[in-house]
């Protein structure tokens, strides 16, 4: 309680409202696949691509909120997609017809992917002195969240999977009114916004120096990253149906994936900082877990294989996932936090785009042995982005030490 006590209010509001959001979206997400092949009858393909559309909406949306952080403010940012997002759920909710279903959810994603800038964009606005750890809770609500609602979803989903869209629906209207009414914009934001350098748009727009390279090539391990994440939240579901798995265990595993991050993710970031472990060393450490979990998956279909896979992924994720959008803080000038963020977002959507098309079409083509092996690849070229963003990193250093020297 102390401990709560001593993050600033703003800080405390983002997470409350992370919490929701969070909460909401795991009523639905692991479930999409599920919906569209069994209560749509559509083939595991149809589903991929729907869910690659709809991700390619989340990247149009993660610039636009970028965007519109810079330009606007946070709160208006996080009020426009959260309305979006209500809206559309409940349109899906009344059972639409393929072709209706495929556009709203297009209208979908973009709501969803404006929110995500401008909260990581805030938890580095709100506490500047906090560094890191800002993006550690905020990453750590949001997997409580998930804990909670994937727990829940899928016993709702044995209902009527439109209680499922309407339980998503009213978290966005709960998340509405904690941001409208909690949420104070940060002076600083609102100054920024007012009055954006030209001079510092033009600089940042392309941008070839080291550091910003750097930044892209960790954006593109980031996608390739998720190119993999996400499989656990699309094509796996539907294999572990085919080999007779029930729904719940499914959704056990995701229960089992926050809990793991609420007891872990603390001791792991500690344990990082105390070791002084770099940023680079960091990432390549959760790449090669990723590795790790297919290879096991390849060798057993065990419901034990899925369990320990999942467990070894989870601290995969612990190490990437809040460390990507803290790396991108670090980075941006003022100014630009919202675009640079709206930059990891997009990658992160892009993964999300590929992956499920990716995964749907080896599932439906080749054995599950060749998809789970072509994940170990991707997450091969993962490693690769994350060495080559530590060199990089590697030689600005070097380059500013050189001008000081001068």
């Amino acid at each position: 309680m102390k401990l709560w006590r001593s993050y600033p209010r703003n800080l405390k509001v983002l997470m409350i409202a992370m919490l929701i959001n969070s909460t909401g979206m795991a009523f639905l997400w692991p479930l999409h696949t599920i919906y569209i092949t069994q209560g749509m009858n559509r083939s595991l393909t149809d589903a991929g691509f729907v869910l690659m559309v709809h991700s390619a909406a989340e990247i149009v949306g993660s610039f636009l909120g970028g965007y519109l952080y810079d330009r606007l403010r946070g709160k208006i940012t996080l009020l426009y997609g959260g309305i979006a997002s209500t809206l559309m759920l409940l349109v899906i909710s009344v059972g639409l017809s393929w072709p209706a279903y495929i556009f709203a959810m297009i209208l979908l994603g973009v709501g969803i992917g404006t929110i995500f800038p401008a909260i990581y964009a805030l938890a580095g606005s709100v506490w500047v002195e906090g560094g890191r750890r800002s993006y550690n809770l905020i990453y750590l609500i949001l997997n409580i969240g998930v804990a909670i609602g994937t727990a829940l979803g899928g016993i709702v989903a044995q209902f009527s999977f439109r209680y499922v869209f309407w339980a998503n629906a009213s978290s966005y209207v709960i998340f509405l009114l904690v941001v409208w009414f909690l949420l104070q914009e940060p002076k600083q934001q609102v100054q920024q916004s007012e009055k954006p350098s030209r001079t510092l748009n033009r600089s940042v727009r392309f941008s070839k120096s080291p550091g910003f390279v750097s930044f892209l090539v960790l954006c593109l391990g980031f996608m390739f990253c998720w190119i993999t994440y996400i499989q656990w939240q699309t094509t796996i579901s539907s294999v572990m149906l085919q080999f007779g798995y029930s729904l719940s265990s499914y959704s056990l595993l995701w229960t089992v994936n926050g809990l793991l991050i609420i007891l872990l993710q603390p001791i792991i970031q500690w344990f990082m900082q105390r070791r002084n472990i770099g940023w680079g060393w960091q990432l390549e450490a959760g790449v090669v877990l990723y590795m790790i979990t297919f290879l096991l998956l390849s060798q057993s279909q065990q419901y034990s294989a899925f369990l320990i896979g999942m467990m070894i992924m989870t601290i995969g994720e612990i190490l990437i996932f809040p460390l990507v959008p803290a790396i991108a803080d670090h980075l941006a000038p003022n100014g630009r936090k919202g675009i640079y963020q709206g930059i990891v977002n997009g990658a992160a959507n892009v993964g999300r785009t590929i992956g499920p098309l990716f995964g749907g079409l080896l599932i439906d083509f080749f054995l599950p042995k060749v998809f789970l092996y072509s994940c170990v690849g991707v997450c091969g070229c993962a490693l690769i982005c994350f060495i080559s963003y530590q060199r990089l990193q590697y030689t600005k250093s070097n380059m500013e030490l050189v001008k000081v020297s001068k």
